[in-house]
């Protein structure tokens, strides 16, 4: 049997290594034996995930201190990650996506001279603070990765323009289009109600970013009085700070805690539009064909913007005001797009590995 050892820290990460891990244990048991490295770099939200899967880490690190600097959050989880590695001496690491939990797994797996298989492989915006850290963390894992798990042709094409290894890349769908399929295959939800979804958390958008997104927010609340705007908050307090302190009151604005990943899904299902900044909500917003507005100035995922699905807007207010009113004044229905995937990239993961370990 071949070793893997998975490493994931936060909610978008337990999301898209869920159905893999389910399929190591009910499919593939006879080929990998698998541990689970929890980090810790998320906790309430990333436990509900793994709860819901039926899921138990074999280790968790709970590295998350009250406003942590990165540097010290890298570090703590290098030395928290080596001897777990000495110990195990898996056949391969995997890492999922851009966090900074992605980036130090497949660092400290480096350093012991360990393979490591990169999920979500290829994403780029080409440049380095936006989104901030992630862009330059998913550049630096693709230098360290021996395996390539590429969503789409286009990610496929930014590594071979950055000379990786045609043999190492693997075009495979995004895995969160697996888990997506799963929830929306046991739920039956009436959409396009009147409801607006927000999420904001990204932290270039802190300060005069989620202020200009706030501030939006309220003044769309008042001009369409019939809409309901549900905005689950982060729990950052650069961000849940500002945004109660500048929307709570609103009739029509709801603040909630963070929704677990069911109740998520289940509320854009029923959504007319999204207003978001996160990566994760565009390839979902985009498979399930929900028009949505994306605050960042430039995206690592321009399929959905080629769907018509997605609209990059940044941060002004005016813009945010103005677009949301036209996609709503216009009732535009979108379709569905499979861009991201047609809900197997875990099985075909899973046989690379089977295949090439």
């Amino acid at each position: 049997m071949k070793k893997i050892i998975i490493i994931i820290g936060t909610r978008p990460e337990a999301i898209k290594t869920a159905i893999l891990v389910k399929k190591i244990q009910e499919e593939y048991k006879e080929i990998f034996q698998y541990k689970l490295i929890l980090t810790g770099q998320h906790d309430t939200m990333l436990n509900r995930v793994l709860d819901f899967f039926k899921i138990e880490p074999d280790y968790d690190l709970k590295v998350m201190t009250i406003n942590q600097q990165l540097s010290e959050l890298t570090a703590k989880i290098i030395t928290s990650i080596d001897p777990i590695l000495k110990r195990g001496r898996p056949d391969i690491v995997l890492v999922q996506g851009d966090t900074t939990t992605a980036f130090a797994g497949a660092l400290v797996s480096f350093y012991n001279h360990i393979q490591i298989g990169h999920i979500e492989a290829g994403l780029r915006t080409f440049n380095k603070f936006q989104p901030f850290p992630e862009e330059v963390n998913r550049q630096l894992i693709t230098n360290l990765a021996d395996f390539h798990f590429a969503p789409t042709e286009l990610n496929k094409n930014n590594l071979l323009a950055e000379k990786v290894e045609a043999k190492t890349i693997h075009v495979t769908g995004n895995t969160i289009v697996d888990a997506l399929f799963v929830i929306k295959g046991k739920y039956s939800v009436t959409s396009n109600d009147k409801i607006v979804l927000i999420t904001a958390h990204r932290r270039e958008n802190f300060g005069a970013g989620i202020r200009n997104i706030c501030d939006a927010i309220a003044e769309l609340a008042i001009k369409l009085p019939d809409y309901q705007f549900v905005y689950p908050v982060h729990k950052n307090p650069n961000i849940h700070n500002v945004v109660y302190e500048k929307l709570n009151g609103y009739k029509n604005i709801k603040l909630q805690e963070p929704l677990d990943y069911i109740n998520f899904i289940k509320l854009m299902m029923r959504c007319k539009m999204i207003i978001t900044d996160s990566g994760g909500v565009q390839e979902e917003a985009t498979t399930l064909g929900i028009p949505t507005i994306v605050l960042r100035e430039i995206t690592e995922r321009p399929e959905g913007i080629d769907s018509n699905i997605l609209k990059i807007i940044g941060t002004n207010k005016k813009m945010i005001i103005d677009t949301t009113l036209d996609l709503l004044k216009s009732n535009k229905l979108c379709n569905s797009s499979n861009v991201y995937g047609d809900g197997t990239a875990s099985e075909r993961i899973l046989k690379i590995l089977a295949k090439e370990l």
